[in-house]
């Protein structure tokens, strides 16, 4: 597949998202009347097209792969699909770089336990404390086995920088964990110099994409990353994950496998049986994005290629989740809330609309509470980020509050979101 370079922000004249119309596309928000879903990094909501492609799959060939009967051969059709639509998704240069599974988690771990066996000369793993603790831990395990681990903080401002990574890089660099966008607080991570700073000392990018699934393009070649993990569950589909890697790192991988499964991708990254009926679903919704890249294309460009439409319809979803993070900082600004991270109206491009405060003097777990009393789910918590929250000063037995934002959420409720936190009592 070609090379396309996705840029931190959406590109001037990205077209309007009918934010209305795709509503109407996810039968939870019309079941849950006035509730507002402010939790979105904890889980979105799925379209009508993934639930029927889930239901489908358990009535129709609810069975084991590999079977010679039709609806056993249907299942091994469902999961070679899914797995076109995740490299197109990707812009993958091959289907068989994309391993199917159950979570984001499981693979980390899973790769991390290989990476483990073939240290040699290159010992170095360097993590971050902007991550989500399942991309450090996975490799703090790694520590006994004669790994060593170097920490790239993030500062203050709860952003990286690639000046303060440089000094941590040498020959004995063998991988960088970290994360694309955080799941705490938003931020976007530039992995492309990333990238171009731990290769130019031979080491291998390892990528947490799993927070910005729903927010931007995803292109492992503009990227230029090793492996990138994912899962579902915050892209509109069901609980499942997926794994991508270049071809030639997944074959010498010392993964893992059942004697008669080939020392081949994608099958020795997938140990054992996963959830058939959620791959359906992740499939479909791969189909949903580009569906609304295609509502979006002008007349003349009816022909556009799936690619190009996931392109547009990302644009689009970009741009418009710009307009909720400025007014979501606005409202919090207005309500006198302690943002932690990006807060600068002028660079929203460089976060998802994932914003994390606290209110002085109030418990983040009153606030939460009180908001679910207004009708209103958000999270409370370390956010599973403990390292992040003490590097921002913020106790990570109490916490902060996080509200997570996706397309299908609009103005009008953050505005409602405001007028509840007004009325909290101080």
């Amino acid at each position: 597949m070609k090379a396309s370079i996705a840029a931190p922000g959406a590109p001037a004249g990205a077209p309007d998202l009918p934010v209305e119309a795709l509503r109407a596309e996810f039968p939870a928000l019309a079941r849950a009347g006035d509730f507002i879903f402010f939790d979105n990094a904890a889980g979105a909501q799925v379209p009508r097209g993934v639930l029927d492609a889930v239901n489908r799959h358990l009535i129709e060939h609810n069975v084991q792969r590999g079977g010679r009967y039709g609806r056993s051969v249907t299942v091994d059709e469902t999961i070679a699909r899914a797995r076109e639509s995740l490299a197109m998704f990707l812009n993958a240069e091959r289907a068989s770089e994309v391993a199917l599974g159950m979570n984001a988690t499981s693979f980390i771990r899973t790769v991390s336990l290989a990476i483990g066996q073939t240290l040699k000369g290159r010992d170095e793993i360097v993590v971050t404390s902007l991550d989500h603790e399942a991309n450090i831990a996975t490799w703090l395990a790694l520590a006994p086995h004669g790994a060593k681990i170097k920490w790239w903080e993030a500062r203050a401002d709860g952003t990286l920088h690639i000046e303060d990574l440089e000094p941590l890089l040498s020959s004995r660099t063998r991988l960088l964990a970290c994360t694309l966008a955080s799941n705490a607080i938003g931020t976007i991570v530039d992995v492309r110099a990333v990238a171009d700073k731990v290769h130019a000392v031979g080491g291998e990018v390892f990528l947490d994409a799993v927070h910005y699934g729903p927010h931007g393009l995803f292109d492992v070649q503009a990227f230029d990353c090793d492996y990138l993990v994912c899962s579902g569950y915050k892209i509109f589909a069901p609980h499942m994950g997926f794994l991508w890697g270049r071809h030639e790192l997944l074959r010498r991988l010392p993964t893992f496998r059942e004697d008669f499964i080939p020392d081949e991708p994608p099958g020795k990254i997938e140990a054992g049986t996963f959830i058939y009926e959620n791959v359906a679903g992740m499939d479909a919704a791969v189909h949903y994005l580009t569906g609304i890249g295609a509502r979006l294309a002008p007349d003349q460009a009816q022909r556009s290629t799936a690619r190009e439409n996931l392109t547009r319809a990302m644009n689009a979803i970009r741009s418009y989740e710009q307009t909720l993070s400025i007014e979501l900082l606005r409202v919090l600004a207005d309500c006198g809330a302690t943002v932690y991270g990006i807060s600068d109206h002028s660079q929203v491009a460089a976060r998802v609309p994932t914003i994390c405060f606290n209110v002085p003097g109030v418990a983040p777990a009153r606030v939460t509470e009180h908001m679910a009393n207004a009708g209103i789910g958000i999270r409370d918590g370390h956010l599973y980020a403990p390292r992040l929250m003490r590097r921002l000063g913020v106790d990570p037995d109490t916490g902060a509050v996080r509200v997570s934002l996706v397309h299908y959420n609009t103005v009008e409720e953050i505005r409602r979101f405001g007028a509840a936190l007004r009325t909290l009592e101080r």
